[in-house]
């Protein structure tokens, strides 16, 4: 059920104008793809433009230099793209400026290439799952994998056939790792977080983040059935994932907490490594957790799991020592994207209480904008932090739907 949320207006309204202000003519890229980046180029800039356009705060003329900008160089549609670079970045800013005829005819032809990469790309991982390989980040993360990929077709296409593509293989994901590495849950990867090797993960590691985890797919698929866009084992893919994320949750004296990862050890001894909570935000912790467990519950109808992840994501935002450690205002894993995820999560909520959290949230977001101006870059600098601001003055869904990127929405 969406309930209203109270906007705390006038600071975040002249926080978010004093950053457009700051953002407002495109800067020649340093890297010819910079500019096809929604973590840190044009592409995720153009949103914030394209966002105020649609609210009457700026104007389509000036909203187009951004989207120019963004689509001045060749697409990109390598196997290396994904939502937040090449084609599929591209095409979610030129939806997230659709209207009337808008980008109509340049949108259809960059679709065409988005469904190719999904079914290209899932036919490959699939085929990694039947060789009993380990996976990576690369192949199914919000950024640059299949999940990215599949929250935008969940926009576009939500019934064609590339993203029911993409929803069998997070099914097939889900699913236990056989042979050599039994025991491990199917998104297991080869690697370190950071994508490298290190004695610590020298056996890879598993990942319950949003941004890099297993928490990414949970709410693509969580996002797709509430929508009645379903394929075969998917209800029992998002239990298999509530599972885990329950089995991992740990309990703390000031709540439930989960950790960032599980290495072969953890599993073995059947307690993680990490001794207590680390940074609450979207892409790791509390906040991107509950969401995902939320929307998860909804999802399959279960009002009591729905009520725990609701009142787990209440008492971490209760938490001062918790809430201390979010010291940037970016929606990655700062104050913007706390403050985005706890307004969604509000606004669906079947328990109350969560929507008291947001004025204070707002504040400490426009306090730390005013403090620490950070880089223009959508995912973790101030364009980001002006939209997640415009939530803030407005207390409405995104026009643009700007969030629908993070899985939030």
């Amino acid at each position: 059920m969406k309930v209203p949320v109270p906007s705390p207006a006038a600071p975040a309204a002249e926080a978010a104008e004093r950053i457009a202000a700051r953002l407002d003519v495109p800067r020649p890229a340093t890297d010819p793809w910079m500019d096809q980046s929604l973590a840190q180029g044009a592409a995720g800039t153009a949103l914030l433009h394209i966002e105020r356009a649609h609210t009457g705060r700026g104007t389509w003329q000036h909203a187009h230099r951004w989207v120019t900008a963004v689509a001045a160089t060749q697409i990109s549609a390598a196997d290396t793209t994904g939502l937040f670079l090449g084609a599929p970045a591209v095409a979610f800013v030129l939806r997230a400026a659709s209207g009337s005829d808008r980008y109509a005819e340049a949108l259809a032809a960059l679709d065409e290439h988005v469904a190719e990469l999904a079914h290209r790309r899932s036919r490959a991982a699939m085929a990694r799952i039947g060789r009993g390989e380990l996976s990576t980040f690369g192949e199914y993360d919000v950024f640059y994998g299949l999940t990215g990929i599949g929250a935008y077709l969940l926009r576009s296409a939500p019934e064609g056939n590339a993203l029911e593509s993409v929803l069998r293989y997070l099914v097939a994901l889900t699913r236990p790792m056989p042979g050599e590495f039994e025991g491990r849950p199917g998104w297991w990867v080869s690697h370190d977080p950071h994508r490298g090797s290190s004695a610590h993960f020298a056996q890879g590691h598993g990942n319950l983040g949003v941004a890099h985890g297993i928490t990414g797919p949970l709410l693509l698929l969580s996002q797709a059935q509430r929508r009645g866009v379903t394929v075969d084992g998917q209800a029992e893919a998002i239990e298999t994932v509530c599972g885990h994320l329950e089995r991992w949750c740990q309990p703390g004296e000031r709540g439930p907490w989960w950790p960032e990862h599980l290495t072969v050890h953890d599993l073995g001894e059947g307690v993680p490594r990490q001794p207590g909570p680390a940074r609450p935000s979207w892409c790791y912790g509390t906040p991107g957790i509950a969401r995902a467990g939320q929307l998860a519950a909804a999802a399959l109808g279960d009002r009591d799991r729905q009520a725990f992840f609701e009142n787990a994501l209440d008492l971490c935002l209760s938490d001062p020592e918790q809430m201390s450690r979010v010291t940037d205002a970016g929606l990655c894993h700062g104050w913007a994207g706390v403050y985005q995820t706890v307004w969604r999560t509000a606004r669906d909520a079947a328990t109350p209480g969560l929507d008291r959290h947001l004025a204070g949230l707002a504040d400490r977001l426009v306090e730390h904008v005013d403090r620490r101006p950070g880089t223009d870059d959508f995912l973790e600098g101030d364009a980001g932090a002006a939209l997640a601001l415009m939530t803030a003055e407005r207390g409405t869904d995104p026009e643009s739907g700007w969030d629908s990127c993070l899985l939030i929405d």
